[in-house]
């Protein structure tokens, strides 16, 4: 059969059990020596801990047999040194663990930073930031306390209750089997959490990814939401959000007060059965009493491996639940990126480009545009009517319906990330500040660039703030560092991209935060740095339009006008209407 990948009610995909073996395999499979060291010191402290019970019932039968002190105490010594060598084969096992756990953990954390970066934008916004932060955050640790602390332990505990039931046969194999039995409640108990705690605790991490997106989403739009006197709608959408995740734990705490009181009677009665059917069978000579001792001493000592398991049976439970959350990443269905094709030339072609949301109906409608290399492009038009849409294809964000976009003949969304940002970069109105200094938030976009070369970029951009700060360009910016307003961040954005240099830029609002005198100042000096590359300006500021080569119309998801300034003033339609409108005429 196929294997599934299991989706969660919203947001990204997740992956199913075949997927989650397959990745744990391999993870194992990249470090197959630290694997072998750790099962095999693991196996070497379990049949060391498997001495003591032994020889101790062997000095019971030795004593009744009418042995003396000193081979009581030579058999003394031989039970001391195997303590000593389960303490010293433990630790070095449990030292080997923890070195591959981490190691593990370390593979786990870059490739889903990998991934993430690599998911197609649109797909992040569909499925909420929410849910992408708590797998790179609280799953992932999950993830890592499994690998470093649960799976070590479990590991050491499974190895010693195989050996130990091995043991408990070999002494006897009539008390063993009756001890086995006993054991059984266990089996079943387990089976049944199982079953149910695997999708409970998906369910859990698909809930707390719903309330940190409202959390994240309110905290972010608080003043929205205080203009808007929307304070009880969000309190109640954050309530629910709770609720819901206060009925998913309940429901896993819930399974763990069913296993629990079960293993933990399934404990008492095997030691109890070996000592009442030992006493019975002692009587007939068929066993010794130190083999019904060594026998309840060895249930007694599965009690402490089961205690283990039975701790960390609920963090591996989630540890499988988070793991197949961080490798649901890797599940998504991201467009194909053929790349190997070279544009010819730079020159932007959107021909009968239709494009739809998610299946919905469609949001452009048969659009045709050629963007000429070098020109400066303004896209105007009322809210809704399919600019930012329009940008997001020509930036390669979004693939059309039908149609085709293409920059010197290659379509731009089959172009590899690292050969589309040669050629076409977008900027938004969300600008991101990186932890770090003002400069390594510069040298992201180019790292060879020297100081010189930063302090020009930030005048090009009106940028004179910098030098006010304390430390200039080696300022901490981010968590324990200074705090860049909006603006100021916005500008960052902007010097980020003109230090990337691509050849077409493509602005979406990308100035709204400035005030109206300091974007245009801002616009008009990107111009001139940017001088000889292509410039597409979505905007509802008109001044931008006045300042471009050329002003593309949209309304209604269709590019209604096509022209410079003066000849769509003089042709009074749509764009003379919204410049009268614009000039409060």
């Amino acid at each position: 059969m196929t294997a599934k990948t299991e989706t969660a009610p919203a947001g990204l995909p997740i992956a199913g059990p075949a997927e989650v073996r397959k990745a744990a395999v391999g993870l194992m499979g990249q470090d197959r020596r630290a694997v072998a060291v750790m099962l095999t010191l693991n196996g070497l402290a379990a049949a060391a801990g498997l001495g003591g019970p032994w020889l101790l019932g062997k000095i019971i039968d030795d004593v009744r047999g009418g042995a003396g002190v000193g081979h009581v105490d030579r058999l003394a010594i031989g039970i001391l040194c195997f303590a000593l060598a389960q303490l010293l084969l433990g630790r070095f096992a449990r030292y080997a663990a923890h070195r591959f756990g981490e190691r593990t953990l370390a593979q786990i954390r870059e490739r889903f930073v990998e991934r993430s970066l690599a998911l197609p934008a649109s797909v992040v916004e569909r499925a909420g930031t929410g849910d992408l932060l708590t797998r790179g955050t609280s799953d992932v640790a999950t993830v890592g306390t499994t690998l470093r602390d649960a799976g070590p332990e479990v590991s050491v505990a499974l190895v010693q209750i195989l050996l130990i039931l091995a043991a408990m046969l070999a002494v006897n194999p009539l008390l063993g089997v009756s001890g086995l039995l006993c054991l059984s409640g266990i089996w079943f108990a387990t089976r049944w959490y199982l079953r149910r705690a695997h999708a409970g605790y998906l369910k859990e991490g698909a809930a707390n990814s719903v309330l940190i997106e409202i959390l994240t989403s309110t905290a972010a739009g608080a003043r929205t939401v205080e203009a808007l006197g929307l304070q009880e709608q969000r309190i109640t959408a954050t309530a629910e959000a709770v609720e819901h995740c206060r009925a998913t734990r309940t429901y896993t705490l819930n399974l763990r007060t069913v296993i629990f009181p079960t293993v933990e009677f399934s404990y008492v009665a095997p030691v109890a059965v070996i000592l009442l059917l030992g006493t019975v069978l002692r009587d007939t000579s068929t066993v010794t009493t130190g083999a019904v001792v060594a026998c309840a001493l060895y249930f007694w000592k599965l009690s402490e491996p089961m205690d283990k398991i039975l701790l960390w049976l609920d963090q591996i439970q989630r540890g499988n639940a988070s793991f197949a959350r961080v490798e649901g990443i890797g599940q998504v269905d991201a467009p194909p990126v053929r790349g190997g094709g070279q544009p010819e030339d730079d020159q932007l072609d959107v021909v009968d480009v239709r494009y739809a949301y998610q299946g919905e109906r469609d949001v452009l409608h048969g659009v045709d545009l050629t963007v000429r290399p070098g020109e400066r492009l303004a896209v105007v038009g009322p809210s809704g009517a399919g600019k930012s849409t329009l940008g997001r294809l020509l930036a390669g964000a979004e693939r059309p319906r039908t149609g085709r976009v293409t920059v010197g003949q290659v379509p731009v969304a089959e172009l590899d990330p690292a050969q589309l940002r040669q050629h076409v970069v977008l900027v938004t109105q969300e600008h991101h500040v990186f932890l770090g200094t003002v400069r390594d938030n510069l040298l992201i976009a180019d790292p060879s660039v020297t100081d010189e070369d930063l302090r020009a970029v930030l005048a090009a951009v009106d940028i004179d703030w910098v030098d006010e700060l304390p430390g200039g360009l080696d300022t901490e910016l981010g968590s324990g560092g200074l705090r860049l307003d909006a603006q100021q961040a916005q500008q960052l954005a902007l010097a980020r991209v003109v230090l990337a240099d691509p050849h077409t830029l493509i602005l979406d609002e990308a100035t709204s935060l400035l005030d109206p005198a300091t974007a245009r100042h801002t616009e008009r000096a990107l111009a001139g740095v940017l001088k000889g590359r292509t410039v597409i300006a979505i905007a509802h500021r008109l001044h931008t339009a006045h300042d471009a080569d050329r002003v593309a119309v949209m309304d209604g998801g269709r590019m209604t006008e096509l022209g410079s300034h003066e000849e769509l003033l003089a042709a009074g339609g749509g764009y003379a209407a919204l410049w009268k409108s614009w000039h409060g005429a």
